[in-house]
């Protein structure tokens, strides 16, 4: 039973983590012949205060325009 666990910063709609989830399922059936039933994907969501990137917390890099 593979379980594929992706952390991602806040800021997706629904629907993009559904696309998300779904893409990941299809790759790993297709990758490793696994079967659809017995994949797993979980999606954690990190605040962007909380997510740093060269020492800066992704909000800031996100307001400042860098990100």
């Amino acid at each position: 039973m593979p379980l594929i666990q992706v952390t991602l910063a806040k800021g997706r709609t629904p629907e993009q983590l559904q696309a998300l989830g779904e893409a990941l399922t299809a790759a790993a059936e297709e990758a490793i012949g696994a079967k659809r039933e017995s994949i797993r994907v979980v999606l954690t969501e990190c605040e962007p205060e909380h997510w740093f990137v060269g020492g800066e917390t992704l909000a800031d890099l996100r307001a400042s325009g860098r990100r």
